[in-house]
């Protein structure tokens, strides 16, 4: 992730964005999980609830195949003035617990080569590329180093920044609240 210099245009509350989470994970939350854990039916995608940990969950289930359970720390957010522009936030180890993974799913129409901005702080962090579109949305994925880790578990806001154009970035405030404690939880 490099920096960027482009314009963000936050929502227009960042309250409203918080209450309309609820909203956002009913109809998000099943995606991700079925972009995540892989799950081959709409019954099995959403996943169990195992733990709430701040503005996190943590969400698992079996996956057809797979040997064991496969768990992942979900978080997902509406823009306040796009009912249909969300964002899903989800961190999960590999199943040969090697690796840790940040994926993060945006509304189909971003702009796919200009990728996904995180700022920390109000620093600029730099930006992913896209991996593959779905017909449920594109997928932006970092491996989680220790550094980035360490850098969301300390810092107070993170907003990730989708782009419709080259210049115009729409920022997504999401809550850090509860994350460390979150990814500590996870199998």
């Amino acid at each position: 992730m490099g920096p960027s210099k482009q314009q963000i245009r936050p929502p227009r509350s960042h309250k409203a964005a918080i209450a309309r989470r609820g909203v956002a994970r009913a109809w998000t939350g099943w995606i991700a999980a079925l972009l995540v854990l892989g799950f081959a039916g709409a019954a099995n995608a959403q996943g169990a609830v195992k733990s709430v940990h701040g503005d996190w969950q943590i969400r698992c289930d079996t996956p057809p195949g797979a040997k064991a359970e496969q768990c992942a720390l979900i978080q997902s957010v509406v823009a306040e003035d796009r009912s249909n522009a969300g964002l899903t936030v989800i961190v999960l180890k590999t199943a040969d617990q090697k690796s840790k993974l940040m994926r993060v799913v945006a509304p189909l129409g971003v702009l796919l080569p200009s990728g996904l901005g995180l700022k920390l702080d109000n620093v600029d962090v730099g930006r992913a590329g896209f991996v593959r579109c779905l017909p449920n949305g594109c997928v932006a994925e970092v491996v989680l180093d220790d550094k980035l880790l360490g850098q969301l578990r300390t810092a107070k806001t993170a907003t990730f920044i989708i782009f419709e154009t080259p210049e115009e970035g729409i920022g997504f405030p999401l809550s850090l609240n509860g994350l460390g404690e979150g990814y500590d939880k996870l199998p």
